[in-house]
């Protein structure tokens, strides 16, 4: 049986050394004008389009981070989304200037939790998360990369 230690760490077993998966990452900002094609009747952005502006800004920030979607894939590694939540706040209309704000967490296991911001200048329009899972095209769950924690959790 194991005993707690002065230092919060168990006997017997190693402390964990802390790594690039505990580090936050910086926030990710992604701008786009809505166009007309994103416009309900009432003259709003149409609500589901908020989870493609979601998709745009996550695939931009792993493309500036240097690791796309496409060399992700290539790799053996798919990044599906588990799960979407958004928050509405203010509605964006048709040629605003929103920018999205794309944080992710700590991967925990296999799966990624990214929250996202968007707004227009100084106000906040919605809030949201995602919910993803690191899997091979087999459908088995994967650890993530070194090397992709490594390009997700870098500091500057």
């Amino acid at each position: 049986m194991s005993r707690k230690r002065k230092n919060g760490t168990t006997a017997g077993v190693p402390p964990r050394p802390p790594d690039e998966m505990t580090a936050p990452m910086k926030t990710h900002v992604f701008q786009h004008y809505v166009p007309y094609a994103d416009i309900d009747q009432m003259g709003f952005v149409y609500y589901a389009n908020y989870l493609v502006y979601f998709e745009m800004a996550r695939s931009a920030m792993l493309r500036d981070l240097g690791f796309s979607y496409g060399r992700l894939e290539k790799m053996g590694v798919m990044l599906p989304v588990l799960q979407a939540h958004v928050d509405y706040k203010q509605p964006a209309r048709y040629e605003d200037l929103i920018t999205v704000k794309t944080t992710c967490h700590p991967f925990r296991k296999s799966r990624l939790h990214i929250e996202y911001e968007v707004l227009r200048g100084e106000l906040l329009l919605a809030t949201g998360h995602t919910e993803h899972v690191c899997m091979s095209p087999e459908g088995r769950p994967l650890r993530p990369s070194p090397e992709l924690i490594r390009i997700l959790y870098k500091t500057e």
